[in-house]
């Protein structure tokens, strides 16, 4: 394991490019840590490295995994990710511990959470709807990345129609929160239902709007017809 850990790195350190890093920082408020390689190039490193442990425990898997978390690089990160689009082939219910614990202590800003939750919580809660459960108690965390969790980790089953009322709940509680970045995670998950409930998202926009901070009602609409738009922006 510690022979894969250090050859990523070393394939990490070997494409790390200044100014790339530098343009990638500027789209956070807090600290982040980037070795500063480009995403189709991380992505590239990532799929060579799961070919070869594709095979192993799955045990192994999340151990290697949580390690590169703990490194807190973004691009380690992001390879945690791409794996995690495979590991639905074997995740059990009991997983969601593991996964919970990793985006309470490492998934810390907006791009961790969003590249791990869309795809390998969406498909974990596609796979275990029972388990949906839990988006409720993240949704008051006092920790900002797992409120938004809440709602991004819904992103993909919502585009295809899926936990519509589920949506409207955890939008219902997230709906004063006063963080922008969880306004924004709520707001998408409004927007990717439009796909297939344009007209319960539209009522359910027009009942919250007096309410709904104008950056959350913003995304939320930003895929509707202008007429439909223009009902929800107006005062």
């Amino acid at each position: 394991m510690k022979t894969i850990i250090s050859k990523i790195r070393s394939d990490l350190q070997e494409n790390t490019e200044l100014k790339y890093k530098q343009g990638a920082e500027r789209y956070f408020k807090e600290p982040v840590i980037y070795y500063g390689v480009r995403t189709a190039t991380v992505i590239k490193i990532g799929k060579r490295y799961w070919k070869e442990i594709k095979t192993w425990p799955k045990e192994k898997i999340f151990e290697i995994s949580e390690e590169l978390l703990k490194s807190d690089y973004s691009e380690e990160a992001y390879i945690v990710s791409q794996w995690g689009r495979n590991f639905n082939k074997f995740t059990i219910v009991d997983d969601l511990k593991v996964f919970e614990k990793w985006i309470e202590k490492y998934l810390n800003n907006w791009a961790k959470i969003d590249s791990f939750c869309t795809h390998t919580m969406g498909d974990f809660f596609t796979k275990f709807p029972t388990e949906t459960k839990v988006l409720l108690k993240w949704t008051k965390s006092k920790n900002r990345w797992v409120r938004r969790a809440s709602a991004v980790s819904l992103i993909v089953p919502a585009s295809k129609g899926k936990f519509l009322d589920l949506i409207f709940d955890i939008c219902d509680i997230l709906l004063l929160d006063k963080d922008d970045l969880v306004q924004k995670g709520y707001g998408w998950l409004l927007k990717v239902s439009t796909n297939h409930h344009q007209k319960e998202v539209f009522n359910y926009v027009m009942m919250k709007k007096d309410r709904m901070p104008r950056t959350a009602l913003r995304y939320a609409i930003e895929k509707m017809p202008q007429d439909l738009k223009k009902k929800a922006m107006d005062k």
